[in-house]
């Protein structure tokens, strides 16, 4: 990585002038090396020198000219910098020769031993798929694709949770609510069944005793209920597979909850939370004979929130009807994660590539035993998170509990248009409108994709090439990748169909257009594979351009360190507009051949990173849109 070599070698500069002026070298020194904004600043910069400016008792200037002198008669360094200069107050600015960072193999910083277990999706098997659902998916399968980009071991984990209220309110509906309407698939159906069940139980609560029957019933297993149940949970979890298979969505394994409660997981792991002081039964008041996971002193006033009810019953592991609620299950599933548990699940394949928990499978070592585990869940689970994480703690886990990542993020709501247009009252004036399975409120993933793919058909010219439904899908996906996590995403569907400005389209547009210009110059008899680049670039659209490609491994790695796909978007958007604006203001095959040979290089390397980027996007990089 182009960064860290740098910083590497100024850190030798630094350490030879420590020594000749005597003075220790601050051991929480952070060196810094950016590109900055200005290209006539240079390629790269560092402040370093006004860091150490006390240490030394110089003045910025005087340090930074003294570390020109060591860098510039730096074998490593002086090859591939062409000339360094002093700015004040104290800035080093450093410009490349670019021929010669065309010939040097810069790769990526070692990656931590051991598996990263990724949980993501985790739809409850009771109805189809929503965009909601959908923006977790997408976030989930970028951070593996990023992980594996920078060499760490990655796990995919998708769990079903076939024991909660969600699947049992859809079996009550299916036997109680008549529905007779046309549905194109089994989730469809169950979604208008479930916001039925929820409308049933709210003008007759007497019915709710209905959903505690199916909840025991599922949780016992081998019982009409419990059958039913789980024939409802496949065809539902097959079809949720086939929704984000579209998207480029894959996972290696099916956990299903009911596995870790009947394989015994869960009594395991209330053994181990027996024998710390922080796990009990209570005696009296409103929680009496519930087991509860006890709070600290800290996290007690913190829970002490308008949101501390809700925080109050999440610290319940086991209710005082016997039933485990979800964290519970949760804490055991992650001390199998970790390998801390002394059970293992048996697998069997659930369809090509794919393997699921099931008890009639056959033992394997391949899957849990992580090193680091990330939950990708929106910030509404960040309380039950923190209960697992606490879990971890109190049984002396502590190194694994450092290493348990949740990936929060905004929910997905409805813009007022999105809203009217599902018939949803906006009188309020609200500016976005939350969606709820069970009200039936909510745009399903395939009617989703459904409208865009009609969309990219009304406004493509050309046929040819990716179909308008991959086209629609990339679109949405980088529609739901390109926010910041934390952000609240308001779907507007006249936004999200758009397909100019920063889009899935107009990326893959621009890897397109670069194809086209390699594919031409190749029928023209040209090889850009075989063009050796001595040159420096000459105008400021090609400066720029190289510039950026050579920050992509210092993106990959920002993005992995912070788990956070929306690094790659923005590095995507800007490389993208930066090929648009070089290809508008440089003539590639029509200028001369020494230009042309050095132009179609920068294509060819703008190709590759954008398709490197896509890839890591999820996105497809077509030669033709």
């Amino acid at each position: 990585m182009l960064s860290e070599w740098m910083k590497e070698r100024i850190a030798a500069s630094l350490h030879e002038i420590h020594h000749e002026l005597g003075v220790d070298k601050p051991r929480d020194l952070k060196i810094n090396v950016e590109q900055p904004a200005n290209m006539e600043h240079g390629d790269y910069s560092t402040n370093v020198a006004m860091q150490l400016a006390k240490t030394l008792r110089k003045s910025p200037l005087h340090i930074a000219g003294l570390l020109k002198d060591k860098l510039e008669i730096d074998p490593e360094l002086s090859s591939l910098v062409r000339e360094i200069d002093v700015a004040p107050p104290g800035f080093l600015n450093l410009h490349l020769n670019w021929s010669e960072w065309t010939r040097r193999d810069f790769t990526l910083p070692p990656v931590a031993e051991g598996k990263a277990i990724i949980e993501h999706t985790s739809i409850n098997p009771n109805k189809s798929a929503h965009i909601g659902h959908l923006r977790n998916s997408c976030i989930g399968d970028t951070l593996a694709r990023i992980l594996k980009k920078i060499g760490r071991e990655v796990e995919v984990h998708n769990y079903i949770d076939d024991l909660g209220n969600q699947l049992a309110d859809t079996v009550v509906g299916l036997l109680h609510v008549p529905l007779s309407r046309e549905h194109a698939r089994f989730g469809d159906f169950c979604w208008d069944i479930y916001s039925g069940v929820n409308r049933e139980y709210t003008a007759n609560p007497d019915k709710l005793s209905e959903r505690t029957n199916v909840l025991h019933a599922l949780e016992e297993g081998d019982n009409g209920l419990a059958w039913i149940g789980l024939l409802v949970a496949e065809r539902i979890v097959r079809e949720h597979l086939e929704e984000m298979n579209a998207f480029g969505i894959d996972y290696d394994l099916l956990v299903w909850e009911s596995q870790i409660v009947r394989e015994g997981f869960w009594e395991a792991a209330f053994e181990l939370l027996k024998g710390t002081s922080s796990f009990e039964q209570e005696k009296s008041g409103k929680l009496e004979g519930c087991w509860v996971l006890k709070q600290s002193v800290a996290k007690t006033e913190e829970a002490a929130t308008e949101e501390a009810e809700q925080h109050h019953m999440d610290k319940v592991l086991v209710r005082s009807n016997g039933i485990l609620t979800y964290t519970a299950k949760d804490i055991a599933y992650h001390l199998w994660k970790f390998g801390l548990l002394d059970k293992d699940f048996s697998y069997k394949p659930f369809s090509d590539g794919l393997w699921s928990t099931h008890q009639a499978g056959a033992p394997s070592s391949q899957y849990g035993h992580a090193d680091m585990v990330i939950n990708v869940i929106d910030y509404r689970q960040q309380y039950p998170q923190a209960m697992v994480k606490q879990a971890l703690e109190v049984l002396g886990y502590t190194e694994q509990a450092d290493k348990l990542r949740h990936v929060s993020y905004g929910v997905v709501s409805l813009s007022p248009a999105a809203a009217e247009e599902l018939g949803i009252d906006i009188s309020s004036g609200k500016t976005s409108y939350a969606m709820s399975g069970r009200q039936g409120v909510g745009i399903k993933v395939t009617d989703l994709l459904d409208r865009m793919q009609g969309v990219i058909d009304q406004k493509r010219s050309d046929a040819n090439g990716l179909s308008s439904r991959m086209i629609g899908a990339a679109a949405i996906r980088y529609y739901l990748l390109r926010f910041a996590l934390s952000t609240e995403v308001v779907f507007d569907l006249q936004q999200a169909t758009e397909v100019t400005g920063n889009t899935g389209v107009y990326l893959m547009y621009a890897y397109a257009r670069a194809s086209n210009i390699i594919a031409k110059a190749t029928e023209d008899g040209i090889s850009v594979s075989d063009i050796l680049v001595e040159a420096q670039p000459k105008e400021k659209a090609e400066l720029a351009l190289i510039r950026h490609i050579a920050t992509w491994q210092d993106t990959l790695h920002a993005a992995a360190r912070e788990l956070s796909p929306t690094v790659i978007c923005n590095y995507a958007y800007e490389l993208a507009s930066l090929f648009n604006n070089f290809y508008a203001a440089c003539p590639i095959l029509k200028a001369d051949e020494a230009t042309k040979a050095y132009r179609l290089w920068l294509v060819s390397l703008f190709q590759h990173t954008m398709g490197d980027a896509l890839d890591t996007l999820g996105l497809p990089a077509p030669t033709r849109m």
